[in-house]
């Protein structure tokens, strides 16, 4: 009796807006990858773009301890940019660049469940479950999922709310579930830095959360650490990078290259 092999585990690619284009060739890194058939899982952000919106509305962007306030009206636009404009944009150029892909958002299929936690940043939440299988489904077929960070809120007796989810914390939490091979983060800084600026080739699980206890991880990289912890926690190494360098990518994908390996 023979048994099936088992499938390979996905990677997890959390992309940034703030890493794509100039020298930055991670779309076709990715392509690339996925025409030799290794499974791959993309998360973007879209930040920039929102905030360009907002302003085309006339609605002030406020940030609060770095995640983005989201009342009612930014909200619409957050799903509606996010969703929509970024999400659609990446599935076209990953689809002219050979890979079959495919765009959702965390609210499709309740792939991403979540729940307020914070009066003053209003419809932003923290993913309280996933549900892999949609994703894993699309694997199964040969597709490349392409995830908007937007997740529903569901309470018992209430209608369900969208809600605003930080893209890497999203990126930390799919990786757990779907048990990933590793988790790679396109940054605009080298990696994890050092209280003296100095790029941290590696750090286990405590050492990153010493980071950010100790004040030393700031801003924008503490959830991309908290988000690492997560997904190291459940077997998937993660990999901080510089995105913007040509190449980058396909040098993490390959176990190689610069940046921060923590797990």
């Amino acid at each position: 009796m023979t048994t099936r092999p088992e499938a390979p585990r996905p990677i997890v690619v959390k992309l940034g807006g703030s890493t794509l284009g100039g020298h930055d060739t991670s779309l076709a890194d990715i392509a690339v990858a996925r025409r030799e058939g290794r499974p791959l899982v993309v998360v973007h952000g879209g930040g920039a773009t929102i905030s360009a919106w907002l302003g085309r509305s006339g609605i002030p962007a406020t940030f609060a301890r770095g995640l983005r306030v989201t009342d009612a009206a930014t909200l619409e636009i957050v799903v509606a940019v996010l969703a929509g404009v970024v999400n659609k944009q990446l599935v076209a150029e990953l689809g002219a660049l050979g890979a079959p892909a495919i765009g959702l958002s965390g609210a499709d299929s309740l792939i991403l469940q979540a729940r307020r936690y914070d009066a003053e940043l209003g419809f932003v939440g923290k993913v309280s479950r996933v549900n892999p299988y949609p994703v894993e489904e699309l694997l199964r077929l040969g597709y490349l999922p392409v995830i908007a960070p937007i997740a529903i809120e569901v309470t018992h007796g209430a209608a369900p709310q969208l809600l605003n989810i930080n893209a890497d914390s999203a990126a930390g939490e799919l990786a757990a579930a779907l048990h990933a091979e590793t988790l790679v983060f396109l940054t605009d800084v080298a990696g994890v830095l050092d209280a003296s600026r100095a790029v941290i080739p590696r750090l286990s699980v405590d050492a990153a959360r010493a980071l950010i206890a100790g004040g030393i991880a700031a801003g924008g990289m503490i959830p991309k650490l908290e988000a690492a912890v997560c997904a190291a926690e459940a077997g998937a190494p993660s990999r901080v990078i510089d995105g913007r360098q040509g190449g980058a990518l396909a040098a993490a994908l390959s176990g190689e290259g610069a940046g921060t390996l923590v797990g």
